[in-house]
């Protein structure tokens, strides 16, 4: 859903990747510097109870998402790799998001459940990565769900950060809703993924063959014409005496 919002982040963007493509910072760096500092920050700030300055940092560096994209377009470097590495660290920006507010909960929360659930969620969101990864290593499009990755660091961003400002309830009301929509998309995706492998291996359908015309009938032969009866024999002429 919030990928229909990627364009409007790609032109904010832009002037910042402009300014990055004059130099030698390349776009492969910005992604791996943009886990690290989303990974720095949420390993920092949940587990010591920082919520809010956690999930600010880590904010401030998902962007970097969207500005290696921008900058590999600039720098016309986009290719196989860099979108590997991007998939990679994503999936470690995750477990770091997920695995700094288990440890919140287990060291300052005194929430086991909510523990749980953070995990239930870091499983359940690469569960639902690893489905559309796999389908398309198929030939298979399996790009639904209510719940991507956007929506899934979005809800779990806005829920911590304001969580870390003293609104209650606001975090288990968040992680339960992320666990049960990760559920939802994970099954849609399997769904999709099982219709679109069954559409591949229906057999074409057969178009039946045109019935020959049948055979004309054989044209009758001309009658041979009549025979001309022969002309009378011309009778003598006897001599005159």
């Amino acid at each position: 859903m919030l990928n229909k919002a990627r364009p409007f982040f790609t032109r904010l963007m832009t002037p910042v990747g402009e300014a990055l493509a004059r130099t030698p910072v390349t776009p492969n760096a910005v992604t791996v510097t943009g886990t690290i500092g989303v990974a720095a920050g949420v390993l920092w700030g949940y587990p010591t109870g920082h919520l809010f300055f956690g999930t600010l940092i880590a904010t401030i560096f998902v962007f970097t998402d969207m500005l290696d994209g921008v900058l590999a377009r600039l720098k016309g470097t986009s290719g196989p790799w860099g979108a590997f590495l991007d998939s990679t660290m994503d999936r470690v920006a995750d477990a770091a998001t997920f695995s700094g507010l288990a440890a919140w909960f287990v060291l300052g929360g005194h929430n086991l459940l909510l523990a749980g659930v953070s995990l239930f969620c870091l499983v359940s969101g690469a569960l639902v990565s690893y489905v559309k990864a796999r389908a398309e290593g198929l030939g298979v499009k399996a790009n639904v769900g209510i719940a991507e990755r956007p929506e899934r660091m979005v809800v779990t961003y806005v829920a911590v950060g304001l969580s870390g400002l003293g609104v209650p309830y606001i975090l288990q009301i968040g992680l339960w809703g992320l666990a049960a929509a990760s559920v939802i998309t994970l099954g849609q995706r399997m769904v999709a993924v099982h219709r679109g492998m069954a559409a591949a291996t229906e057999p074409p359908a057969t178009v039946p063959e045109p019935e020959p015309p049948a055979p004309e009938p054989p044209a009758a032969e001309p009658e041979p014409p009549a025979a001309e009866p022969p002309a009378p024999a011309a009778k003598a002429t006897q001599p005159i005496d």
